[in-house]
């Protein structure tokens, strides 16, 4: 199936918009998936569901002009940062209309022993991953992977192409980056 879907995706980026429709049903699942990564994060679900958010992700995958995909890894790596972008638009809508209060928060797990659970905001960790990204670009998509898509570190590597090792170095010093720049709120319990 994987060679399948390689096929499908240059059909689709050589300009066959078929290729489009018999792709969809062959990736789906492996989108919900990620879809769930970003969503099971957030503390409040109430907004997107991961259907909503595949569905969206969709609409503008169709409407990206002529990709010269390589891989399917390539096509669900840009999947991921559509669904991460389509939450961040959303939590920017959400907190204009309530002139900079409410912000969207994403749960990073528990931070103590009583169980609370940390929270860093969707906003800053999207602009802390933008300068990420600036300086170092493989560490900015293997947090995007692995953090918003859920990818494992095994799975992130093959969506990278990338050694196992060298995908969790980068996740190591992506991590202690981040959690530099947000002031401690991206630690070990996103390690998950």
């Amino acid at each position: 199936m994987a060679e399948e879907i390689t096929e499908l995706l240059i059909a689709w980026g050589d300009g066959d918009p078929a290729a489009l429709e018999r792709l969809m049903p062959l990736v789906y699942d492996e989108l919900r998936r990620l879809a769930r990564g970003y969503l099971r994060r957030e503390a409040n679900q109430s907004v997107f569901e991961p259907t909503a958010l595949v569905h969206e992700a969709y609409l503008r995958l169709a409407n990206q002009e002529r990709l010269s995909w390589q891989s399917r890894s390539q096509f669900y790596g840009l999947a991921a940062k559509i669904m991460r972008d389509l939450l961040v638009d959303h939590a920017r809508r959400r907190r204009a209309a309530k002139h900079g209060g409410g912000a969207e928060r994403l749960s990073l797990g528990y931070a103590d022993r009583n169980g609370r659970k940390q929270e860093v905001d969707l906003l800053l960790l999207d602009e802390a991953l933008r300068k990420l990204s600036a300086i170092r670009p493989e560490h900015g998509r293997v947090v995007e992977l692995r953090f918003f898509g859920g990818l494992t570190i095994e799975e992130a590597a093959e969506v990278l192409g990338r050694s196992h090792a060298t995908v969790e170095r980068q996740w190591n010093l992506a991590r202690a980056w981040l959690f530099r720049e947000l002031g401690g709120q991206f630690g070990a319990e996103s390690a998950r």
